[in-house]
């Protein structure tokens, strides 16, 4: 790892890392911190050329993005940890649980998705618009743009076959009018072994928007006892 991540840290108890979306960073998790620093040890983490954490000069990608991930995990001395991850956050926090499952106590899934593929038509389309616009300019913005909006054109490419390597406990949680397409989060949640599915009614932001009833199922999973 080229760079050392951002992040902040609130609370006691068990370990819960917070992985915002594209082009975010850890505050988009403002009501998560206050609710669940109660009784986690709560870290939001700024993505790697996200926020206040550095670009460094490894590849910009989800793969990039889960090993960025392990190696602030190995740093802070975590051997496990809940995960909460959303958007391209809930990519990275999928990636990371197929590759190190042992370091994964419980993971959630908020608005994730294995594919472009996954995302509405015409949301995908107007981020496939937005990325070749910026791809026209040399400016640091315009490339800093691109490479974030390039992110959502490539990627993920993850195999739903995958996803029943996943043994762990696992919410997947997502908007009722989500700029996911339903049948894909419901894809997701059927080939995770026993992984609980929730639609909160609201867009693909309702973490931050609608936070009382994300909070509510985000807590009734994770008090639940696991066997």
């Amino acid at each position: 790892m080229d760079i050392k991540l951002f992040y902040t840290k609130q609370g006691n108890g068990p370990s819960l890392l917070l992985l915002h979306g594209n082009g975010e960073d850890g505050t988009y998790f403002v009501h998560q911190i206050k609710e669940f620093s109660r009784d986690f040890t709560v870290c939001a983490i700024d993505t790697r050329g996200h926020g206040k954490s550095p670009r460094g000069t490894a590849p910009f990608t989800i793969s990039q993005f889960a090993d960025d991930l392990l190696a602030f995990m190995d740093q802070q001395g975590l051997t496990q940890a809940d995960i909460l991850g959303f958007s391209d956050g809930g990519n990275i926090a999928l990636t990371f649980a197929l590759r190190h499952p042992d370091r994964v106590r419980r993971l959630i899934l908020n608005g994730a998705n294995l594919d472009p593929k996954g995302v509405k038509p015409l949301v995908q389309l107007s981020i496939v618009v937005g990325y070749h616009l910026a791809s026209l300019f040399k400016s640091p913005k315009a490339r800093a743009k691109a490479e974030l909006l390039g992110l959502m054109v490539k990627e993920p490419r993850i195999d739903p076959a995958e996803l029943k390597k996943l043994t762990m406990p696992v919410l997947v949680i997502a908007g009722t009018k989500d700029m996911i397409r339903e049948r894909h989060t419901r894809l997701i949640a059927n080939r995770i072994p026993n992984a609980r599915l929730v639609l909160v009614p609201g867009d693909h932001f309702i973490a931050n928007k609608t936070p009382s009833a994300f909070n509510r199922a985000m807590r009734q999973f994770l008090e639940e006892e696991f066997t």
